[in-house]
């Protein structure tokens, strides 16, 4: 496999920190709210990990948001 980012994963990292960002939140605050190391989080926002489903489920609680919406490529502009 090449180096290149699945495009899922990039997709994901962004709405992620859009949506933390809206709310205000800390990647360490975040991170803590799913349950998880605060570097474990930055790969995920940096599109550098593969994220489990159910991992994905928790940062979407954390987020106050579904998984669905953190999956989506439409934008939130």
């Amino acid at each position: 496999m090449d180096d290149q980012k699945p495009a899922i994963l990039a997709i994901v990292a962004k709405n992620i920190i859009e949506t933390r960002k809206e709310l205000g939140l800390t990647q360490e605050q975040l991170a803590h709210k799913a349950g998880v190391d605060r570097s474990y989080m930055g790969y995920i926002e940096n599109a550098k990990h593969n994220v489990s489903i159910g991992m994905l489920e928790r940062i979407a609680v954390a987020l106050e948001t579904s998984v669905s919406t953190l999956t989506s490529k439409e934008s939130k502009d």
